[in-house]
């Protein structure tokens, strides 16, 4: 891959962050390697001159993150229309969608240089929050859209549309719609399926309904879902990746829908979905 720049996304509470970093910059620049740093990563080097978190995706060819999953779901986002390929190196705990640990991090990357490697596309969820007829939020996520009430009320109503036909009305603590990439989260621990990520579907989980046979419902990728709070209830949110909270109120439609961007991963051939399920599961060996 003849990479022109590398742009390098970091989560600084992790203890290696700081060390890693400065060695793989000097290890790029020793290469040539144009290496763009955002504020926090520059600031962490000592650096002036770091860009927006925001503009990263914009100057470089490929991303480099150090971090964990949420890291990742941030490069994801950032990465957007564009859909520069991202390179995941795990320095947090389950890591499902970081690829490389962090003593293969410098073979990782000649293999990056020399070309050897897969691009792992990943569907990605586009959200509008509607209310009044006006389109009040939007954002493109990786692994999951959550509707939940807010901390003190009891539960909420949903009224559940996909493809403009009523499917029910949901009563409990919330809803997640999730992509392939999002089964193993959020999803995965209010009882969801894991959906492998070639399979173009999303997965309506419902997070403690009311009614027991309310059960996760796995629908065509192109298929429109309208989710409106139906109930009045004070700090119902939509949460985009974990990451975004949008204030609901009474009457606003979550619509949802696959979006065109796609989150590109580095992958190596070797790697292999099942075994990544095996490790961070902790499924047997026999």
């Amino acid at each position: 891959m003849k990479s022109k720049s590398i742009g390098i996304l970091t989560k600084p509470k992790f203890p290696e962050v700081k060390t890693t970093l400065q060695a793989v910059v000097a290890w790029l620049r020793a290469r040539n390697i144009d290496v763009i740093l955002d504020n926090t990563s520059a600031s962490l080097l000592g650096e002036k001159g770091g860009l927006q978190k925001t503009q990263l995706a914009g100057k470089a060819d490929v991303l480099l993150v150090l971090g964990g999953d949420g890291t990742m779901l941030n490069a994801a986002r950032l990465a957007g229309e564009r859909g520069i390929p991202i390179l995941g190196v795990n320095m947090g705990g389950l890591g499902f969608l970081t690829e490389v640990r962090l003593e293969h991090l410098y073979p990782s990357l000649e293999r990056v240089f020399a070309n050897d490697f897969v691009l792992d596309e990943r569907l990605m969820l586009r959200t509008l929050v509607h209310r009044h007829g006006e389109t009040v939020a939007q954002g493109v996520v990786l692994n999951d859209v959550v509707v939940s009430k807010g901390t003190l009320a009891r539960m909420i109503e949903l009224k559940i549309e996909i493809q403009g036909q009523f499917v029910t009305n949901l009563r409990g603590d919330g809803l997640i719609v999730s992509t392939p990439t999002g089964s193993t989260a959020y999803s995965l621990s209010a009882g969801g399926p894991i959906l492998h990520p070639a399979v173009q579907s999303l997965i309506l989980t419902p997070i403690c309904p009311h009614t027991l046979t309310h059960r996760p419902l796995i629908v065509p990728g192109d298929a429109e879902i309208d989710i409106t709070l139906t109930s009045k209830d004070e700090g119902a949110m939509a949460t985009l990746d974990g990451q975004v909270g949008i204030a609901l109120t009474q009457g606003d439609t979550v619509v949802l829908n696959v979006s065109e961007q796609r989150t590109r991963l580095i992958r190596f051939p070797e790697s292999s979905y099942y075994h990544v399920l095996r490790e961070k599961l902790k499924w047997g060996d026999g």
